[in-house]
């Protein structure tokens, strides 16, 4: 016997669903509305239409029973496993595999996962990705280790400041500025020699390189109010960034002359 056919509604909840987890794990906008159609197509939803922006998604089916809704982003990271996940389970839909309730079911699924490397672990690479920058961009094996003390410290200054106020730009700008700070203190007292090294080594786990890359990605695709957006948001991080280096710079530059 044949499944009756989904509801529209059913098929709007499991198209959100993905497109939420797609968006606030780092997805591209042109690929989470292409998703969404996708999914809804493979549903029997032929006429759908998504638009979304880094901070909402709008999904509409048209039709006999006509269905919109809408949902919110509010916290957006990197998680790209789940991003790979949710297109795992689009073509799973798309092949027929799956019904609008298991899917849902293993959308969830995914979307409770909070499967992280350990902070201990995110300090660690961090540091040893400072340390790598640092010999990349021509720096002396003696700066290794202030470089790989410093980039760790960064990171854990951004952890710690982040979960005391969950304001980005703030955490972003005092964590380089203990950057900026260290990689002083290190120079200051013999154990460090190339300031400007050590600090643009240590930044860079701090760089905004993935919301760089969909901000072009998404501007070339035509989402230009989520490329200008994402670029804002990019410029707002770098401008943090380089405000704490600068902070730190402007008032040590007397005494590092010397």
């Amino acid at each position: 016997m044949s499944q009756p056919a989904p509801s529209n509604d059913n098929i709007a909840q499991v198209c959100l669903l993905a497109g939420k987890i797609m968006l606030e794990s780092g997805g591209e906008t042109y690929r989470v509305e292409s998703t969404m159609n996708h999914v809804a197509g493979a549903f029997g939803a032929d006429h759908s239409h998504s638009y979304v922006t880094p901070t909402g998604i709008i999904f509409a089916i048209d039709g006999s029973s006509p269905i919109t809704r809408l949902i919110r982003i509010s916290t957006r990271s990197t998680d790209l496993r789940k991003v790979t996940l949710v297109n795992a389970i689009s073509r799973r839909i798309s092949q027929g595999e799956l019904q609008p309730d298991e899917a849902m079911r293993e959308l969830t699924a995914v979307d409770q996962d909070q499967t992280r490397y350990p902070v201990w672990f995110q300090i660690l690479a961090a540091a040893l990705a400072s340390g790598c920058f640092l010999i990349m961009f021509q720096g002396l094996w003696a700066d290794f280790a202030p470089a790989f003390v410093t980039g760790g410290a960064g990171l854990l200054a951004l952890t710690y400041f982040h979960r005391l106020l969950p304001i980005k730009f703030f955490a972003e700008f005092l964590a380089s500025l203990l950057i900026g700070a260290v990689a002083y203190l290190f120079v200051r007292t013999g154990l460090g020699q190339e300031l400007n090294t050590i600090i643009i080594s240590s930044v860079m786990p701090l760089v905004p390189g993935l919301l760089i890359t969909n901000a072009v990605r998404d501007l070339m695709a035509g989402h230009f109010v989520s490329g200008v957006s994402k670029g804002a948001e990019a410029f707002l991080t770098a401008f943090a960034i380089g405000a704490g280096i600068a902070l730190v710079l402007s008032l040590y530059a007397g005494g590092y002359a010397a």
